[in-house]
């Protein structure tokens, strides 16, 4: 609007009193932008209705320029219209109609303050080229600006609506776009809940921006979900996505770290392809940042993957983020961190939400441009109590499933959770038969009373047990069928070891509801 006004306006209309661009939407004419009109006349012509005797009717109808050469003329053609006229204090107004794609959709007003001759047949010209170019700029700024919003809401569905709430931990999330446009970025993070008091958490940076690199992310997010869900170790979560890049058909530059947190003992299992490293903030107002054995990028790594063990206290605070957060062209990643750290120290026990907008907003000021987007995962972490947290080994032979139900039996009367008796007994049986029939030691037993009651039983072998079809002749496999049928959800995972076999039930309502 400013380089209309400056640059071609005085040369094709040197006259000129006022500019004013108009559009209509559902039926209204919307002010875009305006030179030279009085405040309080903008504010009223603004969202006001189009009339059936209106000049921008005349010139966005007929698609041709509508000359007024005088306030009576004026008053003559459009009296509902006049007031709004001469509080500009014009003489004169020409309407420009705005085409673009053959479609007609707003106008450029210029008010003179007198008419002294009829425009030349060339400076008609000139001025109808002028609103074209308006026009056209205009359905350019709005395709811009339909592709940004696409984009964004591309970006935004591809990112968790919601995080999880949990009793393993609090987390909270921010997300800063690079710039503006169809610039997103694949920056990521996830929060995915799993069996036996666990949680893993995920992000990771996809170099580069656009929807090609969106979509990217979109695929390695499901992608590792879809791993997580299958327990698998970190490491081999790591190992899987490397390869699934591969398969992609593409070769992105892409940083990834997977943190697996145990509630019952405190261990953060982290993995990290080329990822900065977590900082953790300790109960005490400490902070260090992870020293993590961190592989190369995916693609660019060769598996397997290495595994960085830590024990974090509970009620720590743990910080993952990506590294347009700590890393710009004017400060290099290792102040960037510094500075995070900093920040970290005076943290307390701030609310999370209100933590994560901080460090933000001291990170990367607004208003200064930034090139790369940015990811921030928060995560207070909490501890299982150890006394809801009971565990036994077992003798590998046929008598440890009598075993097994007595010690159920005695820890959930402890607990006061009688009501599960019978049922984790049964369930606890079928599991422990189950791996005495087929599996091998060391046998163990575990009972976890979260938000859930787990039972769980552990073993030697890395041979998963499956779901199958009995027929009336079969002498077994129907104890899964019985596990499946009596458990709100049931599960095996990988252990270090061997596996595990988890079932969980929902607590009674009265226990449920009082902790």
């Amino acid at each position: 609007m400013d380089a209309l006004a400056h640059n071609v306006l005085p040369a094709v209309a040197g006259g000129s009193h006022f500019l004013l661009v108009h559009v209509v939407e559902d039926g209204r004419v919307h002010a875009l932008g305006s030179r030279g009109v009085p405040g309080d006349v903008l504010h009223q012509v603004d969202g006001r209705p189009l009339l059936e005797r209106d000049p921008v009717r005349e010139a966005v109808v007929s698609g041709e320029p509508v000359f007024v050469r005088s306030m009576r003329e004026y008053r003559t053609r459009y009296p509902e219209l006049i007031h709004f006229a001469e509080a500009t204090g014009t003489e004169a107004v020409v309407h420009l109609p705005l085409t673009a794609t053959g479609h007609t959709f707003g106008v450029c007003v210029l008010g003179y303050e007198r008419w002294d001759a009829a425009l030349t047949s060339e400076e008609t010209t000139l001025l109808t080229a002028v609103s074209a170019l308006v026009a056209h700029a205009l359905e350019r700024a709005r395709l811009y600006e339909a592709e940004s919003t696409r984009s964004r809401a591309l970006q935004r569905s591809l990112l968790p609506r919601d995080l999880p709430q949990l009793s393993e931990c609090t987390t909270a999330a921010h997300y800063l776009p690079a710039g503006r446009g169809t610039a997103v970025g694949g920056d990521w993070y996830d929060v995915i809940p799993l069996s036996a008091g666990r949680v893993a958490f995920v992000i990771g940076d996809v170099m580069g921006h656009g929807l090609s690199e969106a979509v990217t992310m979109g695929r390695l997010r499901t992608a590792i979900r879809t791993l997580a869900d299958l327990e698998l170790p970190p490491d081999e979560i790591m190992s899987h996505l490397n390869g699934a890049m591969g398969e992609l058909g593409q070769d992105p530059y892409v940083t990834c770290l997977y943190a697996l947190y145990d509630s019952t003992d405190g261990r953060c299992s982290i993995v990290s392809a080329g990822h900065p490293p977590p900082a953790v903030v300790r109960p005490d107002g400490s902070v260090y940042f992870v020293d993590l054995v961190a592989d190369p990028p995916l693609c660019a790594a060769d598996p397997p993957f290495r595994t960085t063990d830590v024990t974090v206290p509970a009620e720590s605070l743990l910080v993952f983020y990506t590294d347009g957060l700590v890393r710009s062209a004017a400060r290099p990643v290792d102040q960037g961190m510094s500075e995070l750290k900093d920040l970290l120290r005076d943290a307390g026990r701030t609310d999370l939400d209100e933590l994560g907008t901080h460090l933000m907003t001291e990170l990367l000021p607004p208003g200064r441009p930034h090139a790369d987007d940015s990811a921030l995962l928060l995560a207070r972490v909490h501890a299982l109590a150890a006394d809801h947290v009971a565990s036994w080994p077992l003798p590998e032979d046929p008598q440890a499933a009598g075993q097994a139900r007595g010690l159920v039996r005695r820890q959930l009367a402890a607990w006061r959770l009688d009501e599960l008796t019978t049922t984790t007994e049964l369930l606890a049986s079928e599991l422990v038969g189950n791996v005495v029939r087929y599996a091998r030691g060391p046998v163990r037993l575990r009972l976890l009373w979260g938000e859930e009651l787990i039972c769980e039983v552990s073993d030697g072998s890395l041979t998963m047990p499956r779901i199958r079809h009995a027929v009336e002749t079969d002498e077994g496999g129907r104890g899964l069928q019985l596990v499946f049928t009596l458990s709100h959800s049931w599960g095996t995972r990988y252990t270090e070891t061997g596996k595990s076999i988890w079932t969980a039930q929902p607590l009674p309502e009265p226990v449920a509801a009082n902790g």
